[in-house]
């Protein structure tokens, strides 16, 4: 296949990328790198083809879609505090960005439109395993404008019969997870703190639990996504389990300092993920150990990573009690 990343010098998508690319697919990233690193596709670098541009300022986004199979779209700015601080630039990335690749895809008789969408847009749930029908409720722009992404994802399959699916991911870890923010990436936190022999920042009392989600199981539902034959579907991918951050801390093995609870958290993540199980015969494979030890065998990734304090923490999140707290 011909296949079409936006994001992929990102997190997930630089090892969806590599994924495609050992499969003998034929892949083009397109990355701004505003948050994705060259660093993570350079083992791949020789296989793949790179274009480095924004989505919104692409003049003939159209004739680059042209002859591909997939498109897998990950570009997105993520992060709470700073959606707060600079919602047009969120807007402008998760909203616009998505139209005109959509736009750019529309008449173009590609197979599948893959969108990387979040389980944020669920806010606070009352039902926990969290199913697809949950209302959604998204507590702060980021989330919001994620959604607004899906939406025009699901509209224009419905309209324009772009066949697409939208995966909302749950707290998704493993291998070059970001190195920076305070929220949806506690591992590359912690992980930074551990090097620098620094306490574990642990939110609240840390019994809240997260469906941690490693990263190569979200990169098999995509592409078992993208093979499949459904269209206009949204899915839910996660690790179907829970675990507290207490005992990430204790399987870390590191010493710990508690921080203020942060308005707008959920107490508990939790994907219900029956309807991907069931039409696309996906399941997770790895465990929350076995991920937690390929983790610390690449730990020396997260060397270079800012190291988070209480007061640096308490800093950076200031934005998110004043706009955020009830």
């Amino acid at each position: 296949m011909k296949v079409i990343v936006t994001g992929g010098a990102g997190f997930i998508g630089s090892h969806l990328v590599e994924y495609l690319s050992s499969e003998g697919h034929s892949v083009k990233v397109i990355d701004n790198f505003s948050t994705g690193r060259k660093e993570n596709l350079e083992h791949v670098r020789d296989k793949i083809e790179i274009i480095e541009g924004d989505l919104n300022t692409f003049e003939d986004l159209p004739n680059l879609i042209k002859g591909n199979d997939w498109v897998f779209h990950l570009a997105a700015l993520a992060d709470i505090v700073p959606s707060i601080q600079n919602p047009e630039q969120y807007f402008d990335a998760n909203v616009n960005g998505t139209f005109k690749l959509l736009q750019a895809c529309n008449k173009q008789n590609i197979s599948k439109f893959i969108y990387a969408a979040s389980s944020s847009c669920y806010g606070i749930p009352e039902k926990y395993p969290t199913p697809e029908s949950t209302p959604i409720n998204p507590q702060y722009p980021y989330a919001l404008t994620k959604r607004m992404g899906e939406e025009l994802v699901l509209h224009w399959s419905n309209v324009y019969k772009i066949p697409a699916i939208s995966l909302r991911f749950f707290n998704v870890y493993g291998p070059r997870s970001r190195t920076s923010g305070t929220y949806g990436a506690v591992f590359g936190v912690f992980l930074a703190q551990k090097l620098a022999n620094k306490p574990l920042t642990i939110v609240g009392d840390g019994s809240q639990t997260r469906d941690f989600t490693f990263v190569t199981d979200v990169v098999d539902a995509m592409y078992i996504s993208a093979k499949s034959k459904f269209k206009n579907k949204v899915y839910n991918v996660g690790s179907g389990k829970t675990i507290s951050i207490n005992q990430i801390a204790k399987i870390l093995k590191g010493d710990t300092t508690h921080i203020p609870k942060r308005p707008g958290e959920p107490d508990v993540t939790f994907a219900d993920i029956k309807e991907i199980k069931t039409d696309l015969n996906w399941s997770p494979s790895v465990s929350i150990e076995e991920g937690i030890k390929i983790l610390l065998n690449n730990i020396e990734y997260w060397r270079n990573a800012p190291v988070w304090t209480p007061e640096t923490i308490t800093e950076a999140t200031r934005d998110w009690f004043k706009y955020l707290k009830k």
